[in-house]
């Protein structure tokens, strides 16, 4: 349709696997690539679900320049931003690993408009 902007996506690259052991840390690494200026409302979530389960609950968000993390779930105490928006990076860290983080975690990048 006329006058409707194109849609440029956005590309996250997340570790397809990754191992930790119990009681150490893990860097939850995403990166993403975007052919437009990162814009100042950029936002970063990360979700989380848990291995057998189907629910699946946000646990970080990163909006209008800051991070938050969720107070949710087990890893409220035990979460580290250690990303960088302006170099394409949303990662975080998960100190004092459990057994119940087995998971799927996810990394979903908006870059509007």
């Amino acid at each position: 349709a006329p006058g409707l902007s194109p849609v440029s996506p956005i590309h996250v690259y997340t570790q397809r696997e990754v191992f930790g052991t119990v009681g150490s840390k893990v860097t939850l690494s995403c990166s993403f690539w975007s052919s437009e200026w990162i814009s100042e409302d950029i936002s970063i979530t990360w979700h989380f679900q848990a291995e057998g389960t189907r629910d699946s609950i946000s646990i970080f968000h990163y909006a209008k320049g800051q991070p938050y993390i969720d107070d949710v779930g087990s890893f409220k105490e035990r979460m580290e931003w250690v990303g960088n928006p302006r170099r394409k990076d949303g990662s975080i860290v998960i100190h004092s690993l459990e057994p119940t983080d087995n998971g799927t975690f996810t990394c979903d990048v908006k870059n509007p408009p």
